[in-house]
């Protein structure tokens, strides 16, 4: 990697906007450019180009060295650009992707050809700002990502609120009051600093005003207007992420060449992925670029349009390194290959819908109803969101989780069965309060009893007839409900059960109900209806080269990054406690001496039988030193409680210079709760 770099021109430069803001960026690119002009590749993010990527950027310099311009840009009013922030995919952020894009294709040493790649953010803007189609833009590359900003991101899923929306909404607010690098913008570094601290916002409570899709999320969601997209997009995701949903909708909505890559990787790029295997996923995406880019015929575009990880059982753990399974593609999808077949949900089993089956069963059909009472330990086995790979982010054996579920078992299989695609699940239902919401999985029971979650899927019933119209549920009436659940791919083998699990909360990932709410199913209603894919010979094997072995970008480590993740349940109070440490480690950039640290905790309570008294808390501290003597630390703390009738969010931030406080703000918002 040495030798790449120094066949490299590594450069900061200033990119002014229509207005006279200027942001800054990196572009690493061959030295002889100039004479030989190369395509340009554009990741747009808030994370700081010249601290928090820096050992992660290995990406970039592999693939300037194939000859393009790698350009990594800081959004406005974040890193070392100029300018305040604003709130996500702001109007103003995709507008200055566009111009940042045009001054790009107009450089000496580019082609004219701009490319636009991301992961997370950087992915979801790279969709957005291909809506909007700057003159220039060619392609882009999307990784764990969105098209829809209320249904799929960090948060609200099915109509829920999720807890993580307070600890990233602090993040956020962290990332924003942190000071430019001087060695970068030189002395204007500390007025610039001053601008980002008189004009800085809170994000959680903000966020938390708008319960139902609204105009915020209706904004950046191209999921809205696909056809507004005129370039071709390669989505890319991994089936542990929470955002993974996305990619089969892109391939299906898109009317421009796209293509969809779904490894068993969490929130990561294919080549860093965890759980592996991890790919070349740099190859494969150099193949596309070449082909769109430099209009050379790369191969790629005669292959399947999808490539999944067909996901096999493996040994349930909290830490997980690998997880089974094998390559399939599909060319186009919806697939021909896949069928949808139903179970139909009565007495505790799950029975493949037939004549004779239905026939066969027990019971009276409506007249019982099995019923979800609250747990305060309803999720508590649910593991992260969006893991990376670290240590206890993955759900264990599920059999604890299941013993406080209504579970519904199918008798074992007599051979395998292989799904792909959306599972849903159709149930009757009647409540004794006016709002709830259900919490289902979707298990893989071995013969050894071993419960694996193959996928899961949240939803607020008050949303049964749209995001856009909650209603009061009717308390004591029956009514319907139809519930996805998350994208999978999954192999169910000979012997095994499938199972169906259904809880009226989960904690700490989802915010509760109001109020203490019983779920009552009707019986011999329902249905699970799986999209199977039945078992043929793979005409395509994509043959995915093994991941590179990359040193680390030019860093050292100090501290090494650690998680802590623990339950405490109080048997007299009833109160049950989760506490999460997220320890970055310490880093230092070898060539400037600049040094950082972040760390965040968070805390969450809830008592059984007050679900409405639930507290989340939140801290998250970010120490840098400039190697100068000028050491810097930003400290946020956000709690959020809630009563039956509102959200109480209390914001607080702090900045201190060599110890000495110089900055600090709080906010008190009270948010009227809008069905959730």
């Amino acid at each position: 990697m040495t030798m790449l770099r120094e066949s490299l021109d590594d450069s900061d430069v200033w990119i002014c906007m229509p207005d006279g803001i200027r942001l800054s960026a990196r572009v690493r690119m061959p030295k002889d450019a100039d004479r030989y002009p190369v395509p340009a590749i554009l990741e747009y993010t808030p994370y700081r180009k010249s601290d928090v990527t820096v050992a992660r950027d290995q990406h970039h310099v592999w693939l300037a060295a194939h000859r393009y311009a790698m350009v990594r840009c800081d959004i406005r009013g974040h890193g070392d650009s100029e300018g305040l922030a604003e709130d996500e995919y702001s109007e103003r952020e995709l507008n200055d992707a566009g111009h940042v894009i045009e001054w790009l294709a107009e450089q000496s040493w580019c082609s004219g050809a701009v490319g636009m790649m991301g992961i997370s953010w950087g992915g979801i803007n790279a969709l957005q700002v291909a809506a909007i189609r700057p003159p220039g833009l060619g392609a882009i590359y999307t990784a764990c990502s969105t098209d829809d900003r209320y249904e799929d991101d960090v948060h609200y899923n099915g109509g829920c609120l999720t807890v993580e929306n307070l600890n990233w909404g602090l993040r956020m607010l962290v990332y924003s009051l942190r000071p430019p690098n001087p060695q970068v913008v030189g002395e204007r570094w500390r007025e610039m600093w001053r601008q980002r601290l008189e004009g800085a916002r809170e994000y959680a409570a903000h966020w938390t005003r708008h319960q139902r899709r609204d105009e915020l999320w209706r904004h950046g969601s191209v999921r809205d207007d696909c056809e507004a997209i005129d370039v071709p997009v390669y989505a890319v995701g991994g089936w542990a992420d929470g955002y993974t949903n996305s990619i089969l909708r892109l391939v299906v909505d898109l009317k421009v060449p796209v293509r969809g890559l779904i490894g068993p990787w969490g929130h990561c790029y294919p080549w860093e992925g965890k759980p592996g295997p991890a790919i070349d996923g740099l190859h494969d995406m150099l193949r596309w670029w070449d082909h769109w880019l430099k209009g050379r015929d790369s191969g790629l575009m005669q292959e399947p349009g999808l490539h999944v990880w067909m996901q096999e059982p493996v040994v349930q753990s909290t830490t997980r390194e690998m997880q089974s399974g094998r390559w399939i593609s599909e060319p186009s999808w919806p697939s021909p290959n896949v069928i949808e077949k139903d179970w139909q949900i009565s007495d505790r089993m799950l029975v493949e819908r037939s004549v004779e089956a239905v026939r066969s069963m027990s019971g009276e059909r409506g007249n019982i109803e099995l019923v979800c009472r609250p747990d305060p330990l309803a999720g508590s086995t649910h593991g992260d969101r969006c893991p990376d790979g670290g240590k206890a982010q993955f759900p264990p054996d599920q059999r604890e989780e299941d013993g406080r579920s209504i579970v519904f078992d199918s008798t074992p299989l007599s051979e395998p069965l292989e799904i792909l695609g959306t599972p849903y699940v159709d149930l009757e239902l009647r409540v004794d309060q006016p709002q709830a919401h259900v919490y289902m999985r979707l298990n893989d029971v071995a013969p050894d009893q071993q419960s694996s979650r193959v996928t899961y899927g949240v939803f607020n019933l008050n949303h049964r007839h749209g995001h856009e119209v909650p209603e009061p549920l009717p308390v004591g009436k029956r009514f319907c409900a139809r519930i996805a659940l998350n994208d999978i791919a999954h192999r169910f083998e000979v012997g095994h059960r499938i199972r169906l699990t259904i809880q009226s909360g989960c904690w700490p990932l989802y915010w509760p109900s109001p109020a203490v709410v019983s779920v009552g199913i009707v019986n011999q209603t329902g249905s699970l209806t799986l999209p199977v894919r039945p078992m043929r010979a793979e005409t395509f094997d994509p043959k995915f080269r093994p991941a590179p072995n990359f040193p680390s970008g030019p860093v050292s480590t100090l501290a090494p990054p650690r998680r802590e993740r623990r339950l405490v349940r109080d048997f007299v109070t009833g109160e049950v406690t989760y506490e999460n440490v997220r320890d970055a480690g310490r880093l230092r950039h070898d060539k400037s001496g600049f040094e950082i640290v972040e760390r965040g905790e968070e805390r969450f309570t809830v008592v059984e039988t007050e679900p409405a008294a639930a507290r989340a808390e939140s801290k998250w501290v970010a120490s840098m030193s400039f190697g100068d003597g000028t050491d810097i630390c930003v400290a946020g703390e956000c709690v959020q409680t809630a009563d039956a009738s509102d959200f109480h969010i209390r914001t607080h931030a702090q900045v201190s210079e060599n110890g000495q406080r110089v900055w600090s703000r709080t906010w008190d918002d009270r948010i009227p709760r809008d069905f959730t």
